[in-house]
């Protein structure tokens, strides 16, 4: 069964936009959903990005603001909604969700708009592996 459309993990936003090896599955499906307008990033994502970039963990080859701007504008890039039952429902995910809040918010977004989480985290595709969320290994 196809998702409705991917979320990127943040990860996974910066090695699709910065053009990173991904493996060749995900790749094609991110492909597929681009053309279908269904590939989202969580507004978390830009905030984790501005971090790791003020932090001095990632070189992004422009400003991070332009940065993200970019890889929203990208043809069939949609924002995800972060509405406050999502924010609150990442506090009561099920079983034993990822201590990371910026993981769990991507999660709980997937579940709520039915999305497959792009990710290589090995926490959030065991986390899947669980049934709790539907993820697309990169």
């Amino acid at each position: 069964m196809t998702p409705a459309g991917l979320l990127l993990d943040t990860c996974a936003v910066i090695w699709v936009f910065a053009g990173e090896p991904i493996a060749a599955p995900a790749r094609a499906a991110v492909a597929d959903a681009a053309e279908r307008g269904a590939l989202h990033i969580s507004p978390i994502s830009a905030w984790e990005i501005g971090l790791l970039a003020a932090k001095g963990r990632i070189a992004l080859s422009m400003p991070p603001t332009r940065w993200v701007a970019r890889a929203l504008a990208h043809p069939g890039v949609t924002i995800a909604p972060l509405d406050p039952e999502t924010l609150v429902e990442s506090s009561f995910l099920p079983s034993t969700p990822p201590a990371d809040p910026a993981d769990r918010i991507i999660i709980a977004t997937g579940r709520a708009l039915g999305l497959s989480v792009v990710t290589r985290d090995s926490v959030i595709l065991d986390y899947a592996e669980k049934g709790h969320v539907r993820a697309t290994p990169c």
